[in-house]
């Protein structure tokens, strides 16, 4: 009979602060999750501001939590444990979520987890999909783009990467080229919807060499001196400029991602699992025509396609709780002495993709 738990996750690794409880068993349920995000603490500075997000962090993480327990009817001592993310992200936030879950662990005596938040979204395709093990993940964000081989709850293989900018980092900063409001990804996928992708040519980098990794810095010098010859000819841009140079970037970085896709599930699938599952996570997930895209490839090379709710795919608790009873169910706990991490790769036995230094290999 499987063991039931009740596990509080809380997030604060970026720009949202967030609470959840999930209950686990044979199936998972996400009893309750709350996200509090920093869009308009950040909008004047076209990116976030680790010092303001760690304020805002310590500030909320704890209402946070309360509406989270309010929502479910539950009290602390309902709970099984305390699941929170440990790193990677910005320390300053990290640092509130790790000592918030920490001070509650203390009065309450729950068992404690520090999660790796890469393993949070690597592992949300069995939080809503009860996928078994091995399954490919395409890990997509704002601050990573990763192909993973998920292995076990703890164990995951990195077969490729991007070797500079995080696609959600290259469309946040498209957007501030473009004129576009923060956060970028939703900006520019919605001005792309009107425009011509063909009118701008743009590269696609290291597709013509083999291997998963991948490369985005480049595409964003591109359109940048796309975007200035249309100033210097015309002396400023229309929204027609706009939705065209936006449409030219969002179908560059899916043709990348669709391409070195196919490349990683080929390698996947020479481990020959009973079923080839493709999955993906992490912001840029939400990206419609992205999504629709490797929707069609998986189709084509027969593997199942799988991609959380919307709400799953940026960050958010849940996806903590849900790491952290992973591990709390196999008696995998930590002591009072974890630290919070600004750099944790989650697959520590391959080379470092964005290099290292005294705080250790980037994630």
């Amino acid at each position: 009979m499987t063991k039931t738990i009740t596990i509080l996750g809380i997030e604060s690794s970026c720009d949202d602060t967030a609470a959840a409880i999930v209950r686990v068993g044979s199936e998972a349920t996400v009893l309750s999750s709350v996200v509090k995000g920093q869009n308009d603490l950040h909008a004047d500075f076209g990116g976030v501001v680790p010092e303001i997000a760690a304020r805002a962090h310590a500030e909320r993480v704890d209402l946070c939590v309360e509406a989270a327990l309010a929502e479910t009817g539950l009290a602390l001592t309902d709970l099984d444990g305390i699941a929170v993310t440990s790193g990677p992200g910005l320390i300053g936030g990290v640092l509130s979520g790790v000592m918030c879950a920490k001070g509650i662990a203390a009065a309450t005596g729950l068992p404690i987890v520090g999660v790796n938040h890469l393993a949070g979204h690597a592992l949300t395709p069995r939080l809503t999909d009860n996928v078994t093990f091995p399954y490919l993940m395409l890990l997509v964000s704002g601050g990573h783009c990763q192909f993973l081989i998920a292995e076990g709850p703890d164990r995951f293989r990195r077969i490729g990467g991007t070797i500079d900018d995080a696609p959600g980092e290259a469309f946040d900063k498209t957007a501030r080229l473009l004129g576009l409001p923060q956060p970028g990804g939703p900006h520019v996928e919605k001005s792309a919807a009107n425009g011509d992708p063909k009118r701008f040519k743009l590269p696609r980098p290291l597709l013509d060499r083999p291997g998963c990794d991948m490369s985005f810095s480049g595409l964003k010098t591109a359109l940048l001196r796309a975007r200035d010859a249309v100033v210097d000819e015309k002396g400023g841009l229309t929204v027609q400029d706009r939705a065209d140079l936006a449409a030219a970037f969002q179908a560059s970085v899916t043709d990348i991602l669709v391409e070195k896709t196919r490349r990683a599930l080929l390698e996947y699938r020479e481990l020959n699992p009973v079923n080839s599952v493709f999955a993906i996570a992490g912001g840029v997930a939400a990206n419609g025509p992205i999504r629709a895209a490797l929707m069609d490839l998986c189709a084509k090379l027969e593997t199942e396609f799988t991609a959380p709710p919307m709400a799953l795919c940026t960050d958010n608790a849940a996806m903590i709780a849900y790491a952290g009873a992973e591990r709390l169910m196999n008696g995998d706990v930590d002591d009072m002495t974890f630290k919070a991490r600004p750099r944790w790769p989650l697959d520590d036995r391959a080379a470092a993709m964005l290099g290292s230094g005294k705080k250790g290999a980037k994630a």
